[in-house]
């Protein structure tokens, strides 16, 4: 019986690993957050190279877990920095390519609840961001793009339910 390649050459193995690395598909990551005032309403943000508001959070950068690039984005762009333990996750999407981007992964974690304190040290710190405000969630969906008040209407169930939800595409 003929040893494993990865037994009987494991440089050869790595090299092969690592050929097949480099032809995988590879995902664009975004981590956003659901962070509420103690009236439950929602805080969204203005950038201003989109058409409409956001939830706060961004894209992952090389190797940055959507925790870390949740957290990274909240200090860049409002100087809001959260805990070091991932805060609870609450829906992971997939949307197809289109054609501007590759596909994503979509990741809603749980912000909670901001303090009086919190809400008030929020300060745009970032130049990507006009505005930032706390709204209702019927307001937040008429500010925010369809398929994000449906990712948005999406993690409010999932609050609700305390349980995370993966789904595909609220896009279509």
């Amino acid at each position: 019986m003929t040893e494993p390649l990865y037994v009987s050459d494991p440089d050869a193995y790595r090299r092969k690993l690592k050929e097949g690395n480099a032809k995988q598909a590879k995902k664009i990551v975004v981590a956003d957050g659901v962070f509420r005032d103690s009236d439950g309403r929602i805080l969204l943000v203005d950038p201003n190279y989109k058409a409409h508001w956001d939830l706060p959070g961004g894209m992952s950068e090389s190797n940055e877990a959507p925790d870390e690039t949740l957290r990274r984005e909240l200090a860049e762009e409002l100087g809001l920095h959260l805990p070091p333990e991932p805060p609870p996750l609450l829906v992971v999407e997939w949307v197809p390519r289109d054609e501007n981007w590759d596909d994503k992964l979509m990741f809603v974690f749980d912000g909670g609840i901001l303090t009086g304190t919190q809400i008030a040290a929020l300060r745009l710190t970032d130049d990507e961001l006009d505005n930032f405000g706390f709204f209702t969630p019927d307001r937040a969906r008429e500010l925010l793009r369809t398929d994000l008040g449906h990712r948005l209407d999406i993690a409010l169930e999932a609050l609700d339910s305390r349980r995370v939800y993966y789904v595909r595409d609220t896009t279509n």
